[in-house]
């Protein structure tokens, strides 16, 4: 039985990341509720620049950037140069980690989190239509609806607060040469995180 369940677990793995675009590709399009019920959808957005991270507060490795900061300042960087920042929860209601829409937008606020939007996906939807594995897990999709990167946040896969500072920032060394009209250097790199908790 639990061999037929491992096995079960790794053909579904298997299908999300098979089903995952890549970069160059369209970048799915997607309709998911705000924290306050507002309906957003991503082609809503064509013609600027999206980044889309996958969160969870309850995993350390997102602690690590909404803690110290520094998720928050790569919000700030990127709002501020007119890119729409949309925070997708795709953690299932059942799972421990699961905080209600305004719990969710309180605890962001607490750490002066500042994305466009705060969206729930709790059914896994668009995480699923992604191949999101981790939290975060981040992309950028260019004007033309694109995906042109898609990867972790940085470059030292820890939890550890203390390496931010000696990390290459992918999302936000990627949108700097998006913005001044080039190809990104690092296009594809690897998510690292804790594993999305979707709903079976």
């Amino acid at each position: 039985m639990l061999r037929r369940t491992l096995i079960a677990s790794l053909f579904a793995f298997a299908g999300i990341a098979h089903a995952a675009p890549s970069v160059g590709q369209a970048a799915p399009d997607f309709t998911l509720r705000d924290a306050t019920g507002k309906a957003v959808k991503l082609s809503d957005y064509k013609g600027r620049h999206v980044v889309l991270e996958w969160t969870n507060p309850g995993c350390p490795y997102v602690q690590k950037h909404y803690n110290s900061g520094n998720m928050a300042a790569t919000q700030k960087d990127a709002t501020g140069r007119g890119v729409v920042w949309l925070a997708i929860n795709s953690t299932e209601k059942a799972s421990s980690d699961y905080l209600e829409p305004a719990k969710l937008v309180a605890w962001m606020g607490e750490r002066k989190a500042q994305p466009t939007a705060t969206l729930m996906d709790e059914e896994g939807t668009a995480g699923r239509l992604y191949g999101a594995r981790t939290t975060p897990h981040m992309y950028i999709v260019n004007p033309q609806g694109q995906l042109i990167y898609a990867g972790g946040i940085d470059s030292i896969a820890s939890s550890n607060a203390e390496d931010i500072k000696g990390a290459v920032n992918y999302v936000r060394t990627g949108l700097a040469e998006a913005l001044a009209g080039k190809q990104i250097t690092a296009a594809t790199t690897r998510p690292y995180g804790c594993s999305i908790k979707y709903k079976s």
